[in-house]
């Protein structure tokens, strides 16, 4: 399944469990901590998956920030100057 088919499922899902949730407040009423909780919960599901959609319509345009890193090791006459992270300089002993 492609993402877009993936994600209608999920919304039909949420779809289906909202409506189930709305059954069961008019049988529990709306009042209680716990039925609150499910409803909130239910309401940030749907945002989160309102958030992924958008996410997922455009995502060439969503990492253009990405620079490709070559794998051949760097020439270790760059770090010839600098301290081994963590260990202080070559020439020198720790306190």
């Amino acid at each position: 399944m492609s993402v877009h088919d993936e994600l209608t499922s999920v919304q039909r899902s949420l779809d289906e469990l909202l409506r189930s949730v709305g059954r069961l407040e008019k049988q529990l009423g709306t009042g209680g901590l716990e039925m609150r909780r499910v409803r909130n919960d239910a309401n940030h599901l749907r945002e989160s998956l309102a958030l992924l959609r958008d996410t997922a319509a455009a995502p060439a345009a969503r990492r253009t920030d990405l620079v490709p890193i070559s794998d051949t090791p760097y020439d270790t006459s760059l770090w010839t100057d600098s301290d081994d992270e963590g260990l202080g300089a070559r020439d020198r002993h720790a306190p």
